[in-house]
């Protein structure tokens, strides 16, 4: 519990913050223009722009507006009765809109913010962890909420933040680099080293009171090394000599609710077979891979894999892999019809040729669909094999 007095030097010190901070490029985030009866929550990886956003928007409401970022620690302690001190600051100031940054770190924040929204205010939210926002959003804020999950900078804000023009030249640094924008500004790989740790320490091993860190931390390094590959419970449970497979399952669970990596499903019209088969694992971002992995062999089919499945995820959540004796690498629906399938190959040459066509023609066949897409590096064709259409697109075209 804190004092009135500390909030208030705490509202007043990070307002005189904001105004000295350049909040950069504007986000490709839409939605939260005409917003008054539903909260606009913004969900992503620690450091991965959320707390700029939130003050990109703050910049068109700050006169009559209240930010609070809830990692500073002078509001460590702060409650769910804070909060009603807080409310009668804002009361006393005539102001109707609130901010707040990485609002999972208050329990019960969610009820403050439901009856706040039924007087009307209008309240914008950053949280870093998708898992537990969903719940307290399910519980609380029924339909009384927009969310939108914020990533890495795309390619798109790759080039502008870099002012830099699409190209090969550009896709090679960006396949890389990834998209973090500190580590943009920076280049420092101590940056995206100390991130990873955050992530595992800060966002899971402690929210979740995870007493061995040491495996967190080997399970991570294994994972972000292996990106495009499947694995499995049971396999990992062995691999780390784990009592159970529920106890890795657990593990991976956390990284998902943190942003860290995502594991897609074979596709099955089955979700019992879904849930059995082995899942492939991507990473969050590429910098981030290139940086704390220790594969010492450099794949570029499996960095350019990652990125793809990253920028399908951007706009996408229902993605799988399909594998029916020849493999392909997404199949992406929407609104449960299928509406892109793409396979991803860094170059196409004789000796991937039929292994990469054979397995999107595969799909196509088995998806009742006419055309599918090869992303590669640097090359455009296009194929007719069996009455399917295939074009081949570069990815810094495919994704512009």
């Amino acid at each position: 519990m804190l004092t009135k007095l500390i909030i208030k030097q705490v509202i007043d010190s990070q307002r005189e913050r904001l105004k000295k901070t350049d909040t950069g490029l504007p986000r490709e985030i839409t939605g939260f223009d005409d917003l008054s009866t539903h909260a606009f929550i913004v969900s992503g990886i620690r450091r991965c722009g959320k707390s700029t956003l939130l003050q990109q928007i703050y910049n068109t409401f700050n006169k009559t507006s209240i930010y609070i970022n809830f990692e500073d620690p002078r509001l460590s302690g702060f409650d769910l009765n804070d909060f009603n001190r807080l409310h009668e600051i804002a009361e006393s100031k005539k102001i109707t809109t609130y901010f707040f940054d990485e609002i999972q770190l208050v329990p019960g924040w969610e009820s403050f913010v439901r009856f706040r929204l039924d007087e009307n205010y209008r309240i914008f939210i950053s949280g870093s962890n998708s898992s537990m926002l969903s719940k307290e959003l399910g519980t609380k804020l029924t339909g009384r909420h927009i969310s939108r999950e914020l990533f890495p900078f795309s390619y798109n804000e790759y080039l502008k933040f870099k002012n830099k023009s699409s190209g090969f030249k550009s896709f090679q640094e960006y396949l890389f680099s990834g998209g973090f924008p500190e580590f943009l500004k920076t280049k420092q790989a101590e940056v995206l080293m100390q991130h990873f740790n955050d992530i595992i320490i800060r966002d899971i091993a402690v929210r979740y009171n995870v007493k061995n860190i040491m495996l967190l931390k080997q399970l991570a390094v294994w994972l972000i090394s292996n990106i495009g590959k499947p694995v499995t419970g049971n396999s990992l449970k062995k691999m780390f000599n784990i009592g159970s497979s529920a106890s890795i399952m657990e593990y991976l669970s956390y990284f998902s609710d943190a942003y860290m990596f995502f594991f897609i499903p074979k596709f099955s019209y089955s979700q019992k077979v879904q849930l059995v088969n082995a899942k492939k694992v991507y990473c969050i971002d590429n910098g981030l891979v290139n940086t704390n992995s220790v594969s010492f062999n450099e794949d570029l089919g499996r960095f350019l894999e990652n990125m793809v499945y990253m920028h399908l995820r951007h706009t996408n959540t229902e993605i799988y892999y399909f594998n029916e004796g020849k493999e392909c690498d997404f199949v992406v629906f929407k609104n449960g019809a299928v509406n892109q399938i793409i396979q991803v190959c860094y170059q196409l040459d004789q000796n991937n040729f039929d292994r990469e066509i054979n397995g999107i023609v595969n799909a196509l066949e088995f998806f009742n669909q006419d055309t599918g897409t090869i992303i590669t590096s640097n090359q455009n064709d296009r194929f007719t094999i069996e009455n399917k259409t295939i074009e081949v697109v570069p990815f810094y075209q495919y994704f512009l």
